[in-house]
């Protein structure tokens, strides 16, 4: 017998729509009222949460198809919030199924192995958790492009093809295994960086390398403090004083400073600027436990080595100074400061964007 037989839950992940101008509050409001339910709520920002409902299933004197529309009926009529529902005996499946569900819906998984597995065959492999698109090229070049094609290869093939850690991962996830609990927490706290020019600067790769620095310094400080970014906002400041703003949820949460560089320059990109005079660049971030984070399943080597670099970076960062190691773009061969940077300290849960401040010199 299975573990997911043996004691089974009930996981629910919900999924909010038009949140409005006031996301996070009414963010905030909605797990609160989830939390009447139960109060094992486990916060996704911007605009989703897990649940184990497993216990408030006797208490409500409902099933756990039932108890999702509770959930959203109360969110419906106490905050006028559309809500999509998945429901499984864990969070993987409960999350694929909110995934395969049209806005406003609920689709429940059964816990019974066969429903399980009739629910996961069809689907490609790149719906698994922790399946990135470089896992699913590889499979896919073997003629792997479906869940079901993973439980019909022998795990021994499996291995050679991804290697025996991985394939024995993935194997379990295929057949609908998930032990991650749902783990209450607060809403995650924020931080932010600011970089202000000592002129108008037109120059966008200065601005890039402006973005560069801001992404080091928000890596370091989230690899030291055991965090990770769900939530990235980028503001730009321009001579006339106006302020553009975009923002993006990642789509693995990380504090890996390739990652949050790559993302900070899509952001950039989106503002199309012409010829802008920027005065200040702002990098803000939603934060959670890196614990929550999902780790993709990669098989790219060069990737490990960079994140095997940045350890060691890291290392000698905190023993020499943050200044010790710096990438090459921000070097400044006269010794010269480039800019000033602002540093925002984190907030309280219950607030967002950045609070406090103090200005040091980029060396």
């Amino acid at each position: 017998m299975s573990a997911m037989t043996t004691r089974a839950r009930s996981i629910l992940r919900i999924q909010l729509h038009d949140l409005g101008p006031a996301g996070q509050e009414t963010y905030e409001r909605a797990l609160a009222l989830l939390r009447d339910l139960t109060p094992l709520v486990q916060a996704l920002p911007p605009d989703a949460a897990d649940l184990d409902v497993t216990g408030a299933l006797r208490f409500f004197d409902r099933d756990t198809g039932g108890l999702a529309a509770m959930a959203a009926l109360r969110l419906a009529a106490h905050l006028g919030l559309r809500a999509t529902i998945g429901a499984g005996p864990n969070r993987m499946l409960a999350a694929m199924a909110a995934d395969t569900t049209a806005p406003g819906q609920v689709t429940v998984v059964a816990p019974a192995p066969g429903a399980v597995a009739a629910f996961l065959r069809s689907k490609p492999v790149g719906a698994l958790y922790g399946v990135g698109p470089a896992t699913a090229r590889t499979l896919g070049e073997y003629g792997l492009h479906r869940i079901g094609d993973l439980l019909d290869v022998p795990l021994l093939t499996l291995q050679r093809i991804l290697g025996k850690a991985t394939a024995v991962t993935l194997s379990q996830r295929a057949r609908g295994l998930d032990p991650r609990p749902v783990t209450s927490e607060t809403a995650p706290k924020s931080t932010g960086f600011s970089y202000e020019f000592s002129h108008d600067e037109l120059d966008p790769a200065a601005h890039r390398r402006a973005l560069l620095d801001l992404c080091e310094r928000l890596g370091l400080r989230l690899r030291t403090t055991g965090q990770v970014v769900a939530r990235l906002a980028l503001s730009i400041s321009y001579a006339d004083g106006a302020t553009t703003q975009r923002s993006r949820t990642l789509e693995e949460y990380t504090a890996h400073t390739p990652a949050l560089s790559a993302a900070a320059y899509d952001l950039y990109s989106r503002f199309g600027l012409q010829r802008a005079r920027v005065r200040t660049i702002t990098v803000r971030a939603d934060l959670t436990d890196a614990q929550y984070a999902v780790q993709q399943l990669l098989l790219d080597p060069a990737d490990g080595k960079r994140r095997r670099i940045e350890q060691a970076a890291d290392r000698a960062r905190a023993r020499f100074g943050d200044q010790a190691i710096r990438p090459g773009t921000l070097a400044q061969p006269n010794g010269t400061p480039m800019s000033h940077l602002v540093t925002r300290a984190p907030v309280r849960p219950q607030r967002s964007g950045c609070d406090g401040a103090g200005t040091g010199s980029i060396r």
